[in-house]
């Protein structure tokens, strides 16, 4: 692991976690919980197979991942975050909140994964009727499927699908985030091939309105003023990570 040699605290903590894939081995472990070897390598689209290893193995000389030999039926190397990995959380959901403009623009070669879903709706989705019954939304985007479940004014996601949602978003990752960050409407993206389907009432309660859905979409001399705005709603829930659960 090569070092700055500065003594220096946000020095010493790059040496651990700034080397190119760290962090995202970080997300990876944050979103989906303990992961077999294969499973976090299909979470890191392009990282070699050596480096992937060899990133690990920094990790937990460093004490930030740890692993475990499951037991049967698993019976494989699961690996996890320490307490002190797990400590990593408010810089990524920071990373998160500042990446979040530079959303506006997708490659085509961008790969996406379902669990990358959770940060948006982690930042942008409130339960704005938390005495409704609950409602479950089926995520479509590219790909990948997640829901999201809203009950007793929280929401929530899971990888996976949902036999009969309440309502549901499918298209391209670009336009489901716009939606979901709240930069487009359901009607303006679904003039450009957004499928909406179910109940509009429930992408109601959960969809952003007002200045906290803006954060996708500010311009660099904005002031910061509606980060703050987003970084309160964030707050208000707890953090990006910190109640999510998933089932995959």
């Amino acid at each position: 692991m090569r070092s700055y040699h500065q003594y220096c605290s946000v020095a010493r903590a790059l040496d651990i976690v700034g080397e190119r894939w760290t962090l995202l081995i970080v997300r990876e472990l944050m979103t989906r919980g303990a992961c077999r070897y294969t499973d976090l390598r299909a979470g890191l689209p392009g990282i070699a197979t050596n480096l992937l290893a060899a990133r690990l193995r920094e990790l937990e000389a460093a004490g930030v991942v740890e692993r475990e030999e499951a037991p049967p039926p698993i019976a494989t190397t699961l690996f996890r975050l320490t307490p002190r990995g797990l400590e990593l959380r408010p810089v990524l959901e920071a990373l998160g909140r500042w990446g979040f403009p530079l959303m506006r623009e997708a490659d085509d070669e961008d790969a996406f994964r379902a669990q990358w879903l959770k940060l948006p709706v982690r930042i942008f989705l409130s339960d704005s009727s938390p005495g409704e019954p609950p409602a479950t939304i089926q995520i479509r985007a590219g790909s990948e499927s997640a829901v999201i479940e809203v009950a007793d004014g929280a929401v929530t996601t899971r990888l996976g699908t949902e036999p009969s949602p309440d309502a549901s978003l499918a298209g391209p990752p670009q336009l489901v985030m716009a939606v979901l960050s709240g930069r487009m409407s359901p009607e303006a993206a679904e003039e450009q091939g957004l499928r909406r389907e179910g109940s509009p009432s429930v992408l109601a309660r959960v969809l952003p309105s007002g200045k906290a859905g803006v954060i996708a979409d500010l311009a660099v001399d904005d002031g910061g003023e509606d980060l703050q705005a987003g970084d309160a709603v964030a707050a208000d829930r707890g953090g990006i990570f910190g109640q999510d659960r998933e089932v995959g």
